[in-house]
């Protein structure tokens, strides 16, 4: 049971980290081509944290996964 748990929340944890990278390369997005930030939007900033926020859901998951392997191994 113990052993459910713990792959329950890793994947909760890596799921979180993907869909955090998602909702802050939107926000790049919205940012870069709204008035959310100021008016007629802010591309070279939107720009910026759209990039991030694609790196954030491709690799933190990625990074995740090799911490918990190597934590598995012990």
């Amino acid at each position: 049971m113990a052993d459910d748990a713990l792959w329950r929340r890793r994947f909760l944890i890596f799921m979180m980290a993907r869909l955090s990278g998602a909702v802050i390369f939107f926000a790049g997005v919205a940012i870069a081509y709204s008035d959310l930030v100021r008016e007629g939007g802010w591309p070279a900033l939107g720009a910026i944290i759209a990039i991030i926020g694609a790196i954030d859901a491709v690799f933190a998951p990625r990074l995740l996964k090799k911490h918990w392997d190597r934590e598995d191994r012990r």
